[in-house]
């Protein structure tokens, strides 16, 4: 059986707006920017205009569909599409809620990443499957992704 295995990739610190609620359960967060570094010095911002909406589903899991960009110090854009679910207990979700820190050991927040990009020297992201895991605080999420080998 073939082993899997994780290499840190990227530390993504994204800065984003107020939760938008539309009803439904259904909701969304913009992002207004923010900064990333990753291996290879690779580095750069998060672009202003991402979106993460999120279903909030009945047993309270969040679930995640995040799409934004990348701009390399370089000016080269990656496309980053994110999927997944964060779930915590109710008093740590309605903490999460008030821009409380809350230690993020206390709550699941994983997603599923790829990346899609057309410069040639970061055509290698294309062809990678990656995974995250996250942190909520007030007006900042933090996102470690790792490269599944």
């Amino acid at each position: 059986m073939m082993k899997i295995e994780l290499k840190e990739l990227l530390a993504i610190e994204v800065d984003v707006r107020p939760v938008v609620d539309v009803g439904d359960g259904r909701r969304y967060v913009t992002f207004a920017g923010g900064r990333f570094s990753g291996r290879d010095g690779l580095a750069g911002h998060v672009l202003e205009g991402g979106v993460d909406w999120q279903q909030v589903r009945p047993d309270g899991v969040l679930e995640i569909d995040a799409h934004y960009v990348l701009e390399t110090d370089q000016r080269e854009s990656i496309e980053v599409r994110s999927t997944g679910i964060r779930k915590a207990a109710p008093e740590i979700g309605e903490a999460l809620m008030r821009g409380e820190d809350v230690d993020p050991d206390s709550y699941y927040f994983r997603t599923h990443v790829r990346f899609t990009a057309c410069a040639p020297r970061l055509a290698w992201l294309n062809d990678l499957l990656a995974v995250s895991t996250g942190q909520r605080n007030k007006n900042l999420v933090h996102i470690h992704v790792h490269e599944i080998l």
